[in-house]
């Protein structure tokens, strides 16, 4: 994606008024009882769109498919997972310009953003109600799940994860800027002021990086394949901690890599919440990430990016982000199994 320099206004220091207003006055935090587990999704996030969803190679049933393997092999009861609701127009305005949201009410920005042609020749309500609305049911979990990782120590929204898209431009399947928003709602509602975003996703995180561009209150670590989208070079300027890889990086150069990463960082800043943005387009075959990382590696990376937030008490907040192949969503539910196993996660009822 191309990006100018205009584009890369830096989200200010403190929400405006109005901002904070919205906020405060949002329905999207509401008090998830104790019987149920910070695991946020909707049925609404998955997408079917008269089969046009397959002309783009995100799989965009996966996360439907990672609950059902959770709760069809019994680590996690149905009835134990949160919906959240959809984030309406105001809550987007806290990050969004008026004039973005607008843009979207044309089919054709929309298939720029979300890189399927055939989209611009569909009348919009019909994008809005199939497409936009499962995006704005998962920034509704984005935002729920940096509450619930307050209240748990740890929360995961199965969706989420649009780190292409910053206030004003969206790109790369990323229409809104779910991280920008969850985290300016923690700043107003969760008494927090320091938050790092760990993006492991395989392309870079150029969405918010550009909306904190300039915000000390928020510490980037970006791993990435630096010879792939989206090559800009404007948000790489705002990066904390980068950590530039190679097509055809391999599992073990990798995972050495992100244990240097984590040691450097904390003597760099002191978080109260990490948002981890756990693409799966790192894995070998992934057509978009070029990357070469086995899925147990993609596990045990999680279970090291839970492993850096647990040993240091820090409240985590995991998004799914990009995954291009059917075995993501496989990918996913195992390391979220695993992480259960290792007691990083706790998947069984917490009343007590």
């Amino acid at each position: 994606m191309a990006s100018s320099a205009s584009s890369a206004a830096a989200t200010p220091a403190e929400p405006p008024r109005r901002a904070r207003d919205r906020i405060l006055s949002s329905k999207l935090y509401f008090d998830v009882p104790g019987s149920k587990a910070p695991v946020v999704y909707s049925p609404a996030y998955d997408i079917s769109f008269l089969g046009i969803e397959k002309l783009h190679p995100f799989d965009s049933s996966k996360w439907g498919r990672i609950c059902r393997f959770l709760t069809k092999e019994g680590h996690l009861e149905k009835n134990r997972v949160v919906e959240p609701l959809e984030a309406s127009k105001d809550d987007l305005l806290v990050v969004h310009s008026e004039s973005y949201l607008n843009s979207l009410k044309s089919s054709l920005k929309v298939a720029s953003i979300v890189e399927v042609p055939p989209v611009a020749l569909i009348p919009n309500w019909l994008v809005q109600q199939k497409l936009l609305y499962p995006f704005r049911k998962q920034v509704g979990g984005s935002i729920l799940s940096a509450k619930l990782a307050l209240e748990r120590g740890w929360a995961i929204n199965v969706g989420g994860g649009f780190h292409h898209c910053s206030a004003e431009e969206g790109g790369g399947f990323c229409a809104y800027a779910d991280i920008s928003l969850c985290i300016q709602f923690a700043f107003v509602r969760l008494n927090v002021s320091r938050v790092m975003i760990i993006d492991l996703d395989a392309h870079q995180g150029n969405g918010h990086e550009k909306d904190f561009a300039n915000d000390g209150r928020v510490y980037t670590l970006d791993m990435y394949n630096a010879g792939i989208y989206p090559f800009d070079h404007v948000a790489k300027r705002y990066i904390d901690q980068k950590v530039e890889l190679a097509s055809g990086t391999k599992t073990d150069d990798y995972l050495d890599q992100l244990d240097k990463a984590f040691k450097a960082s904390k003597s760099r800043f002191q978080p109260q919440l990490i948002v981890y943005n756990a693409g799966t387009d790192i894995l070998d075959g992934d057509p978009l990430g070029r990357l070469k990382i086995s899925p147990e590696g993609v596990v045990i990376r999680d279970e090291k990016v839970f492993r850096f937030a647990k040993d240091q008490n820090i409240p985590l907040l995991m998004l799914t982000s990009g995954g291009y192949m059917k075995s993501s969503a496989r990918v996913i539910a195992d390391s979220i199994i695993n992480l259960s196993n290792k007691n990083l996660i706790e998947l069984g009822n917490q009343l007590g």
